[in-house]
């Protein structure tokens, strides 16, 4: 952990449940990182540990039915993405936070892009692991993978709850991991899954051709879930340094596998958007 590195947690209350908050005390931009399905805020402990946490506020929220937040109190209301994103803007309000920068890691993505429009502050939005399609182009997005069989799926074996851990993150493989699998309400899975299946929520190739803040797209190219190729060919409307960042020997989550390698960028993106920030 970097020196002067503080981390406090704190319990919400949201029309969707209880929620469970980390924050570094960074005087910098605050920032919202978004964990993936079956994950939790915990994830991004490398940046929260680090010089990024040190520098930038950085909030980490569980999400729903996720880490140490409460299951959540209306699962067909929640258990999805436009759901997740209300849950998320009321929550940073609650908060204090009416402007911040947004990090969305594989769903939590998915989130920051629905809650473009809706959390108004948003003063951009980096994503990885996201492919920002439509319900209908799904197949495009997505590399075929037993891991998809079991993002969807409700209820888990052992099996089941280590070979997604295993997956989700790749190496170094934590206990963490496991931990956050088997924790989550299943019922978060299958009502999230299928309702993007089914078109719940907005076209988000759509959201990213219109009035957005700055979007930074960061992959790994040895992505196992995302079709990198197919991502590099969709157009933005306000993409950030006017290129999506690839780095290699990176899969899923590159903030986990190669934090040495994402930092900077993450870095440098957040430092490009402090100075829109500092207007007030």
């Amino acid at each position: 952990m970097e020196a002067g590195v503080a981390t406090k947690k704190s319990r919400i209350e949201t029309s969707h449940g209880i929620l469970a908050v980390r924050e570094t005390d960074g005087a910098g931009i605050p920032v919202l990182m978004i964990h993936g399905n079956s994950s939790c805020g915990e994830v991004f402990r490398n940046q929260f540990d680090g010089r990024i946490g040190r520098d930038f506020h950085l909030i980490a929220i569980d999400l729903p039915g996720h880490g140490e937040s409460d299951d959540a109190l209306d699962p067909d209301r929640t258990y999805n993405m436009p759901g997740y994103a209300d849950a998320f803007t009321e929550a940073m309000l609650k908060l204090g936070h009416e402007r911040a920068a947004i990090f969305g890691w594989s769903l939590g993505g998915h989130i920051g892009l629905e809650m473009i429009g809706l959390y108004k502050g948003m003063l951009g939005l980096m994503i990885t692991g996201t492919p920002p399609v439509s319900a209908a182009d799904l197949g495009k997005g997505f590399l075929p993978s037993p891991h998809m069989g079991l993002a969807g799926k409700e209820h888990f074996s052992p099996e089941d709850i280590d070979a997604y851990a295993r997956s989700t993150c790749g190496e170094p493989y934590d206990q963490l991991l496991y931990d956050a699998v088997k924790r989550t309400d299943g019922r978060a899975r299958k009502l999230m899954l299928g309702k993007f299946a089914e078109g719940v929520g907005r076209d988000q190739s759509r959201i990213i051709l219109g009035d957005t803040p700055p979007i930074a797209v960061f992959n790994g190219a040895d992505e196992p879930f995302v079709n990198v190729a197919f991502v590099d060919t969709i157009p933005f409307s306000n993409l950030w340094e006017g290129r999506k960042h690839v780095i290699d020997k990176s899969g899923h989550a590159p903030f986990w596998d190669s934090p040495d390698r994402f930092d900077p960028v993450f870095d440098r993106f957040l430092k490009s958007l402090e100075g829109e920030w500092r207007k007030g």
